[in-house]
């Protein structure tokens, strides 16, 4: 378990400075892994998705779609009806229509790289494409 510092207030009888008593405090502190509420806070909030579909891209490529269920402060992520979006085996970073149904997953925090809704989002052409292919070749 890694060391965390907080800096806050402890009782101290040298007004201010770090005593003995003031080093105990905060080694129990940080031997507990918490700091004055004791509970450390969640990189993200997704409890406004909590029952709605979301979207996954994964370290390394995958990428998925389901039903968020729940999720933990190192974004260890439950998702229901969960689908992934096959890639292209000639190019692995093109994900293709294909997809295969998994159904209820767990998807471990590490290797999560983005979530996003799946509601509001739309794809849309490339704009920067037309832009190249109109370019004049040398």
């Amino acid at each position: 378990m890694p060391l965390v510092l907080y800096a806050f207030e402890c009782p101290s009888k040298a007004g201010g400075t770090l005593n003995q008593e003031s080093a105990v405090y905060l080694s129990i502190m940080a031997s507990k892994g918490g700091g004055p509420k004791g509970k450390k806070a969640s990189i993200l909030d997704l409890n406004k998705f909590i029952d709605k579909e979301i979207r996954i891209k994964f370290s390394g490529g995958r990428e998925v779609t389901g039903v968020l269920k729940g999720y933990d402060q190192l974004v260890n992520i439950v998702l229901d009806d969960t689908v992934e979006y096959l890639r292209d085996p000639l190019d692995p970073y093109k994900i293709t229509d294909k997809t295969r149904n998994l159904g209820l997953t767990v998807a471990r925090g590490t290797a999560v790289m983005l979530v996003a809704p799946t509601d509001g989002t739309q794809e849309i052409a490339n704009p920067f494409l037309a832009a190249a292919e109109a370019l004049p070749e040398n």
